[in-house]
């Protein structure tokens, strides 16, 4: 019984196995139509792998080399595979103008010495064009690793690190590079993308693009000059690559001609704002090579409130052991007798003719505010430190023309803050702004937001270097009393102090007057006002007289503090009794300020010009003598 159960096990186990053979996808053997099928559904499967790989052969950032151990490693294209092929961050569907690009070569120097041609970011069919162009040259099909998908640009530029590192030591993301293929290369040609969005240029993989071709041009060795071809619409970054440097434009196809030692400076700077460009303890000692070509720089337009402030920063740049010149731009409104005072205190003072903002309103804060872009007609000096006419430098600032434009300290979002920054004047670059005006949105609606359009790319320096006066409603005390001590710090600590709010020569020397506003006590600071007068009073005796107060100012600061008083604001500075000589000196045909008090806001008549007239230039003497 035993035998003839187990014989029957076996039988029944045998027929399940032959069972499980012959129907490995439960399809019965026995039908011919499925046999169809199958075969069928493994034609299908090869089809697909086929368009697969014909799809990853020809995408835009994976090229098929000619030779493989000049331009693609095996982990590079294992990733690749890995990743799914080419990256939509990466791909430009712009469809190459070829006459454009035969124009552009047209107007090469040494076309027929182009030997090796490197390319990147152009698919298979594109690469066989380029052939044609260039015929007797090696064409190499360059490949870059994409940036990983975490990387955006608000961790390029993010709106806060931790400049002090108090808790970490800020880092940037790192991009890949690409390799330095064997054949040396005279030429190489990248397709950019463009969305068609307005932050078109805040876009990483643009940006990986050309910081990577730059790196491999960076890479030639001794005196080989590399030239880089651009193909786009939109402009390439004009402070990495110059437009002084741009050999031919020919629409979308941009020929450049670059300085490869300065290209390599830039290279050494992190990628984007993620990490100091100067360290923050910075050496206060001359960084620069040619002193006759750097200048400081402001301007003043549409009133002359601001010609105390310009002299001031001036006595502090001298204060500080600078030696370099001021450039000061002026437009008509500012009289003889205030360009007296700004000569007088040491600005090389250029007449301009103001630029207006065209998405202003009419008489609007902003809209004279374009004329700033004057700055890069500036081309008698190479670099340029800009500085609001607000501003009081503490310690000396030159290292910073060391610094490439553009070099700011960070402000909202992803952003610059341009009340202190390096240019590099140049026509071009001028009239690139200009080329613009109608098509950039400022955010603020005025410069600093046009400027943050045109140049993304830009160096963060330490924010003691544009120290805003400025507390946050947020702020908790220790904040508040840490910056205050920055504010009042001998020897100082802080670079620049920035005045937000009302300025300390429209308010009484006594205290800041941005106490009596309600909307303006977060720029309020006794320390930080304290010290701006210090520097007033350090300057000579005829230069003074150009922060004298006229009598309306007087009635307003008045009329204010009675507000203040009237809403027994806590902080009791209305308490005050002001002590301010210039109380006592009248410039104007209203020395009866407190007259005003009655009819204050009723109309703007001590507007009037009659009332203020324009005393006559001063004598033009060297300070030295007075």
């Amino acid at each position: 019984m035993e035998t003839r159960h187990e014989d029957a096990y076996k039988r029944r186990s045998h027929k399940s196995k032959v069972e499980d053979i012959e129907k490995p996808f439960q399809i019965p053997i026995q039908d011919k139509s499925t046999k169809w099928k199958l075969q069928l559904l493994k034609l299908i499967l090869v089809i697909i792998l086929l368009a697969v790989f014909i799809t990853v052969l020809y995408s835009p950032t994976v090229c098929h080399p000619e030779h493989v151990s000049d331009s693609l490693s095996r982990p590079h294209f294992v990733n690749r595979w890995m990743r799914g092929g080419s990256d939509p961050r990466y791909v430009s569907h712009e469809k190459v103008n070829w006459d454009e690009i035969s124009n552009a070569l047209d107007g090469m120097p040494k076309r027929s010495e182009i030997r090796g041609v490197g390319l990147l970011n152009f698919n298979m069919t594109e690469n066989d064009i380029w052939k044609q162009f260039l015929p007797n040259a090696k064409h190499i099909h360059l490949h870059l690793d994409h940036a990983e998908e975490s990387v955006t640009w608000n961790t390029l530029y993010p709106e806060w690190i931790d400049e002090e590192q108090e808790d970490e030591v800020p880092s940037c993301p790192s991009l890949p590079k690409l390799e330095v293929p064997r054949k040396r290369l005279d030429l190489i040609i990248v397709k950019l993308p463009c969305r068609n969005e307005a932050n078109w240029s805040r876009d990483v993989a643009r940006l990986h693009l050309q910081l990577a071709a730059a790196g491999l041009a960076a890479s030639a060795k001794g005196y080989h000059q590399v030239q880089l071809l651009f193909v786009t619409k939109c402009f390439p970054l004009p402070n990495l690559f110059s437009c002084k440097e741009l050999v031919v434009r020919k629409g979308s196809a941009w020929l450049y001609k670059p300085n490869l030692n300065v290209l390599r400076e830039k290279l050494q700077l992190p990628v984007g704002s993620c990490e100091l460009s100067v360290p923050l303890k910075a050496r206060d000692e001359d960084y620069s090579q040619n002193v006759n070509r750097e200048a400081y720089a402001t301007i003043l337009h549409s009133a002359d409130v601001y010609v105390c402030g310009a002299i001031t920063a001036a006595q502090s740049i001298r204060m500080a052991g600078s030696t370099r010149d001021l450039v000061i731009l002026v437009d008509e409104t500012i009289s003889e007798y205030h360009i007296s005072g700004l000569e007088l205190a040491g600005w090389k003072v250029r007449t301009i003719q103001r630029i207006r903002n065209p998405k202003a309103e009419k008489d609007a804060y902003n809209e004279w505010n374009y004329s700033k872009f004057r700055l890069w007609q500036l081309t008698d000096y190479d670099k340029i430190i800009f500085i609001d006419a607000d501003l009081l430098i503490l310690r000396n600032i030159d290292f910073l023309f060391g610094m490439p434009e553009i070099s700011a300290t960070g402000n909202n979002g992803t952003l610059f803050n341009s009340g202190v920054m390096v240019l590099e004047p140049s026509n071009c670059t001028f009239q690139l702004l200009m080329d613009h005006i109608n098509e950039f949105e400022s955010y603020n609606g005025g410069d600093q937001g046009y400027l943050n359009e045109a140049f993304t790319w830009w160096h963060r320096i330490p924010k003691h270097i544009n120290f805003l006066k400025h507390f946050w409603i947020g702020d908790e005390e220790e904040t508040k009393q840490k910056k205050t001590r920055l504010f009042g710090a001998e020897p100082p600590v802080l670079y620049v102090i920035h005045y937000l709010g009302r300025k300390p020569w429209l308010c009484f020397r006594d205290y800041d007057c941005n106490w009596n506003w309600d909307l303006l006590q977060e720029f309020a600071s006794d320390v930080a006002h304290a010290r701006w007068w210090k520097v007033h009073d350090a300057m000579p005796e005829q230069l003074k007289q150009f922060c004298l107060l006229q009598s309306r100012q007087k009635a307003q600061l008045e009329w204010h503090r009675m507000q203040a008083e009237k809403g027994n604001y806590t902080d009791g500075h209305w308490k005050i009794k002001v002590h301010d000589p210039r109380l006592k000196k009248c410039i104007d045909n209203l020395c009866s300020w407190k007259g005003m008090l009655k009819h204050w806001g009723e109309s703007n008549w001590t507007d009037d010009k009659f009332f203020s007239p324009s005393p006559p230039a001063i004598k033009k003497v060297s300070l030295s003598a007075l």
